[in-house]
């Protein structure tokens, strides 16, 4: 079964064991994904975000401009096995040489600093989604929780009074001319909506799953789901035990299948299987018990299978969703 994952870190998390001496590379490091794990997955398609924090980097974008040196940096070390993909065609073209796709996305829009500018030049450098806010303000809009120094965040209470800024009305405008994919995952609620009203077509929420499974500030109510599915876009399931199901203790928070088939299975009842994709934040979660890494997907698929869903739902959620909405998109 063919995998299109919306959203992992293995980018970042890459820099930081260089910057810490170590030169494991793509092809084979003991994180969630390399090359022989997704072969082993039976990956068509991974998105590599460029995740930055905008509080722990004094400059940001150049801090991105880096991620995405070391992200080409590992196409061309890895050529014979993935390739960079643009567009739709590039998939195809990728999969027809044997090769993976590899699409590059970021992961925090406050990176280009509020000018569009530097968005049109992420997009020139090959960038093809972008996530508009991780945990907080940036410019663009506000996420849905607020960070306090030295309080707990309430991850229980969704932010429906600050969405986008005057500035971010355009960021995503200057993104749907462009073709660039934009992405809900962590935006506020009353940013949200903000995007559903002012775009025309589909956007992605790369790596959320339901609210109504688990209530979690980072997950979609079901009104959400269904103004999602109306217009077409696709949620990716997040891996993170702590999105897909309530712990009273988080030691208990290991991660199982189960919960992420009864994610899948409680989006689709309220927007069908066609708005559903896979965005496994594989490196930016720390532990999921079940599927351990990117090469135990096949196991996410014989569940589904078990579970009674049949095999062209299967193959909508595991890669042909988030093909379809490339095509749609992608310029």
């Amino acid at each position: 079964m063919k995998v299109a994952d919306m959203h992992c870190d293995t980018i970042p998390e890459l820099f930081c064991g260089i910057r810490a001496g170590l030169d494991a590379g793509l092809a084979k490091n003991n994180l969630h994904i390399d090359l022989e794990k997704l072969t082993k997955g039976d990956y068509l398609v991974q998105n590599f975000a460029m995740f930055v924090n905008i509080k722990e980097y004094p400059e940001p974008l150049e801090h991105c401009l880096k991620l995405i040196d070391l992200f080409y940096e590992q196409l061309e070390q890895n050529r014979d096995k993935i390739a960079l993909a643009l567009n739709y065609e590039d998939i195809v073209n990728n999969r027809k040489a044997g090769r993976m796709s590899a699409v590059l996305t970021i992961e925090e829009g406050g990176v280009t600093r509020c000018d569009l500018a530097h968005l049109r030049n992420f997009y020139r450098l090959g960038v093809r989604m972008l996530t508009l806010t991780w945990n907080y303000e940036n410019g663009i809009g506000y996420p849905n929780f607020k960070l306090i120094e030295g309080e707990k965040p309430d991850f229980k209470t969704p932010n429906t009074k600050k969405g986008l800024t005057e500035f971010g009305l355009e960021f995503i405008r200057e993104m749907e001319r462009l073709g660039m994919i934009i992405d809900v995952s962590h935006l506020s609620d009353a940013g949200f909506y903000q995007v559903l009203e002012n775009t025309a077509g589909p956007f992605v929420a790369s790596h959320s799953n339901a609210r109504g499974i688990c209530n979690h500030v980072r997950n979609l109510s079901d009104d959400m789901i269904r103004k999602l599915a109306e217009r077409g876009c696709v949620i990716g399931i997040n891996y993170c035990p702590s999105f897909l199901q309530e712990f009273q203790d988080e030691k208990e928070a290991v991660g199982t299948i189960a919960a992420i088939v009864d994610n899948i299975k409680y989006i689709a009842s309220i927007g069908g299987y066609e708005c559903i994709g896979l965005g496994s934040d594989f490196d930016g979660i720390s532990v999921h018990r079940d599927l351990p890494d990117a090469s135990c997907l096949p196991l996410l698929a014989e569940a589904l299978s078990e579970e009674g869903l049949k095999q062209h739902e299967i193959e909508a959620v595991f890669y042909k969703n988030v093909l379809r909405l490339y095509k749609d998109v992608l310029k």
